[in-house]
């Protein structure tokens, strides 16, 4: 959905910015790309790669920031974030959905399921026994929520998403396709014989405007809760195991794998492919380059990459010296020396 065209001076005041070269009163109707864009756009230069395209851009207007290009002479508006102030024209140009209370005569919801008047119900979708689901919230087609969950307000299951038996989702959660909220954890016991399975009876207990990618699987805790804190944002293909405790406004790129009992702090930035060892403790405000793998505990406030995940200074020096080992291995061999 597009909410229609917007004036350059109220695009302006939206982002806190400062308009120049053009009339508060033209007319934009979207967001594109510096090439895509043509004149009832605006766009963005947030990343000086993109510079070769910000001259030829046949934009409306561009979001730059305050002290780039300080002689440019086209239309512009000033800010102090481009990335920041385009994210928010693109949310007014491109809005939530609404719920409105539609419910899909194929959808099976139980009798004992309390919700509320508005929630949209779509095709297909399972609701189970004693579910709560707050006011706002819309469940996509295909959605299973099982027995005893409960949900908070304006949340947005996409289709095809789980919510598992007596898990827990704040306010404005958004589970998208295929991801699953309270698997059974990976939890078996060697009795000589066979891979005796543990029950898993914790739940998975997400707080609010926390955002869950597709095909995302988090398992519900053995004892104990597995606890996602309010504002993370998971990307797709993510594994959280059994009794993970994720802090608040962490967030996570693709194929992210975390082990069973791992605490992860307050504002961790974790890049593509990084796995972690299980029940370590990654302080509060940690970056981890993408690929890295985390043995033990880090401290808060680190920047870490590699295998194992090291100081990323040290990292560097490592991969700056591994191309060089079979030279310096070959003059110890000369010398004697290996």
């Amino acid at each position: 959905m597009n909410n229609g065209a917007l004036s350059l001076g109220k695009a302006a005041r939206l982002v806190s910015g400062e308009l120049f070269h053009a009339k508060s009163d033209a007319l934009i109707t979207g967001v594109e790309s510096l090439p895509g864009a043509d004149v009832t756009d605006v766009s963005f230069l947030a990343n000086r790669k993109y510079t070769k395209d910000f001259s030829t851009s046949k934009a409306g207007v561009i979001l730059l920031a305050e002290d780039v290009f300080p002689e440019a002479s086209r239309p512009l508006i000033r800010v102090k974030d481009p990335y920041l102030a385009f994210a928010i024209l693109q949310r007014h140009f491109h809005p939530e959905p609404q719920a409105s209370g539609l419910r899909h005569e194929s959808a099976v919801i139980d009798v004992s399921a309390k919700l509320a008047g508005d929630v949209d119900v779509g095709a297909q979708a399972v609701i189970g026994k004693n579910v709560c689901i707050g006011p706002g919230s819309i469940i996509s087609p295909g959605c299973v929520i099982e027995d005893g969950a409960q949900m908070g307000a304006n949340c947005l299951l996409h289709s095809r998403s789980t919510i598992g038996a007596a898990c827990v989702l704040g306010d404005r959660v958004i589970i998208q396709s295929g991801a699953v909220i309270g698997s059974d954890g990976f939890g078996y016991a060697w009795s000589g014989r066979q891979h005796l399975k543990i029950p898993q009876t914790g739940r998975v207990v997400l707080e609010d405007d926390v955002e869950v990618g597709a095909n995302t699987c988090i398992d519900r805790g053995a004892i104990g809760d597995t606890i996602i804190h309010c504002g993370v944002k998971l990307d797709n293909l993510i594994q959280i195991a059994h009794n993970v405790e994720i802090g608040a406004l962490s967030i996570m790129a693709s194929q992210v794998g975390i082990s069973g009992s791992t605490t992860v702090g307050k504002g961790c930035q974790l890049g593509g492919q990084v796995g972690t060892a299980g029940h370590i403790q990654i302080g509060d405000g940690c970056k981890i380059a993408a690929k890295s793998g985390v043995a033990g505990n880090l401290e808060a406030g680190g920047t870490y990459a590699g295998i194992p995940a090291m100081p990323h200074r040290v990292w560097l020096k490592v991969a700056a010296l591994l191309p060089r080992l079979p030279g310096l291995w070959s003059k110890l061999s000369a010398l004697g020396l290996k």
